[in-house]
């Protein structure tokens, strides 16, 4: 790739060439679902967008030089919460475990058809608690963290520099939406680390008695354990900038002594929903699963792929308006690109400038279908176009079709040809953008021969 890539970092509010630690080992973390739901579309944008990152990466330093990591929250109170109301007849170990289990399937079903790849690890925070349990210790011994009220609390004003990442004074610092202000902690900024479990609580045993992790210290302990004290890139939701990455930062740099946790730290935007905030009670709120198998979004299921390019139609930082009027726009555009097979070819030098720049994927879909056009006119650029669209993971793809299948399709097509002879038309474009949704192109012609109206079809994903 000529062009140097650029990452807007949150910590320094500024965009700059990314340099790896170690370009043999370029390391990623990026904060995972709490499987206690469904994944809503919103839990989707920072999935498609690192995504994204992960192929890029891969592309500029090659495949066996990354290491990208993506956590799976499943100790929580939500989850407990949700066990008990689901599942009340159960042992609760067992209740909650058939929450995260049943989540994390779904979760996993929904990216993959949303055409993210895999991530090298995925770690669960209750497979890491000897982990967390250490971190605590150390921030204990080192004067940042106290026993009280039967928690262990991390003590912000031990840390001078406590709130680079947000940019918000310790002296407004809130304790944030998952913790308690309580008599107890030094400061109201303190948050937990531990906390004591009832009976009817999950629990782990630790040198302050039987309890659970707090909400941050699990993603200091998964992303230390597999990418290291210091790592490169660090990403999520913008609505994790603060309590949670800000805390991830203290936690971290405080128990190691390191200047910072990772050099990186790259946010998406928010997510709106039909011009509006989505929320349960605003009757907005839709899942990844209702979107790709029900109708309850614009009165159809929507094919993942267009649900993926809708989130790249916006830059990653910008707030999105998540749309039906967007899903539409989406489908049109990938129904006038060519199908292929990614192979050996590289992608077009355009998309990959766009990329380089802080993740343009506007732009990088701008000039990507550009390419389309000239590649169905020239047949000898498919394969970088494939490569570049691959790239984005919005490669239209071949599909089988078996002779039944393609029987069936031809009297489909033959049913709409009779339709057209009989000026019915609306029905005959009923057929015509049902097969198009199935990835049927039809194309209209005329006999040269007899001048008789012909129409071919050809598989387009």
């Amino acid at each position: 790739m000529s062009a140097a890539l650029k990452l807007y970092n949150t910590l320094t509010r500024k965009e700059a060439e990314f340099r790896p630690i170690d370009p043999q080992n370029v390391r990623m973390y990026v904060c995972g679902p709490t499987v206690y739901d469904y994944a809503h579309i919103g839990n989707a944008r920072p999935v498609i967008v690192f995504d994204v990152l992960f192929r890029l990466l891969r592309h500029v330093y090659g495949a066996d030089h990354i290491t990208y990591a993506r956590n799976i929250t499943d100790v929580d109170d939500k989850i407990n919460a949700r066990a008990l109301r689901d599942h009340p007849g159960l042992p609760l170990n067992e209740a909650i475990r058939a929450v995260t289990e049943r989540t994390e399937t779904q979760f996993h079903e929904d990216v993959k058809a949303l055409g993210c790849l895999e991530p090298h690890v995925e770690p669960r925070a209750t497979d890491n608690i000897p982990q967390m349990i250490e971190i605590i210790e150390k921030l204990i011994a080192r004067g940042h963290a106290y026993v009280a009220g039967g928690e262990v609390l991390f003590d912000t004003k031990s840390m001078s520099d406590y709130g680079q990442l947000s940019k918000r004074p310790l002296d407004e610092q809130q304790a944030g939406a998952r913790i308690a202000v309580d008599a107890h902690k030094k400061n109201p900024g303190d948050f937990v680390l531990w906390k004591l479990s009832s009976d009817n609580e999950p629990g782990w045993e630790s040198p302050w008695g039987r309890g659970r992790p707090g909400w941050h210290i699990e993603c200091s302990a998964m992303s230390g354990r597999y990418l290291g004290e210091v790592f490169d890139i660090h990403g999520g939701g913008l609505d994790l900038i603060f309590p949670h990455h800000e805390n991830e930062i203290a936690q971290s740099r405080c128990a190691h002594g390191t200047d910072v946790m990772a050099n990186v730290w790259m946010h998406n935007g928010f997510v709106q929903v039909e011009g509006r905030k989505m929320s349960k009670s605003e009757g907005n709120f839709v899942t990844i699963y209702d979107l790709l198998h029900t109708e309850k979004f614009g009165g159809r299921a929507w094919p993942g792929e267009v649900l993926r390019l809708a989130m790249l139609m916006t830059h990653y930082r910008e707030p999105i308006d998540f749309s039906v009027k967007r899903l539409e726009e989406a489908e049109r555009l990938l129904s006038k690109w060519p199908a292929a097979e990614a192979g050996d070819a590289a992608p077009c030098d355009t998309v990959l400038a766009a990329l380089a720049d802080d993740l343009n994927t506007v732009a990088a879909i701008q000039a990507l279908h550009s390419l389309a056009q000239e590649a169905h006119a020239d047949r000898t650029l498919l394969p970088v176009f494939a490569a570049s669209a691959d790239l984005l993971g919005v490669l239209p793809k071949l599909m089988e079709i078996d002779e039944a299948v393609a029987a069936e399709i031809d009297a489909r097509v033959k049913a709409r040809l009779e339709l057209l002879k009989a000026k019915n038309f609306a029905e005959a474009d009923k057929i015509r953008d049902t097969l198009n949704a199935e990835g049927i192109q039809l194309k209209d012609g005329k006999d040269p021969a007899t001048g008789e109206r012909l129409t071919t079809w050809e598989v387009k994903r």
